[in-house]
């Protein structure tokens, strides 16, 4: 398995849709029906500030599963929500190791 980070890019119109209480129950609920979905929260420039981007941290064999995992989020409307994929190296901090 690899594993993946996937940084979002939003326009402000995902405000009015993370407004949206029925859109946000599905979008959890999508994220924790999938376990391979390790971290994932919203980014903002500063604290108490609307949220321009969100992160991932996901667990999979290809970036194809990774792209079908993004796509069928409650919350990624094309128009509205961009995204990139990157693979992490096999080396990472965890608990401040380095592994």
């Amino acid at each position: 398995m690899t594993r993946w980070t996937v940084s979002f890019q939003d326009s402000p119109e995902m405000t009015k849709i993370r407004a949206d209480k029925l859109r946000r129950n599905a979008h959890i609920a999508y994220v924790r029906g999938h376990p391979e979905l390790q971290i994932g929260g919203p980014l903002s420039l500063s604290p108490q500030q609307d949220f321009p981007g969100a992160i991932w941290t996901v667990e999979a064999e290809t970036r194809a599963d990774v792209e079908k995992l993004v796509v069928k989020d409650p919350y990624y409307i094309p128009s509205l929500r961009s995204y990139s994929i990157h693979s992490q190296g096999k080396a990472s901090v965890v608990q401040g190791i380095l592994t």
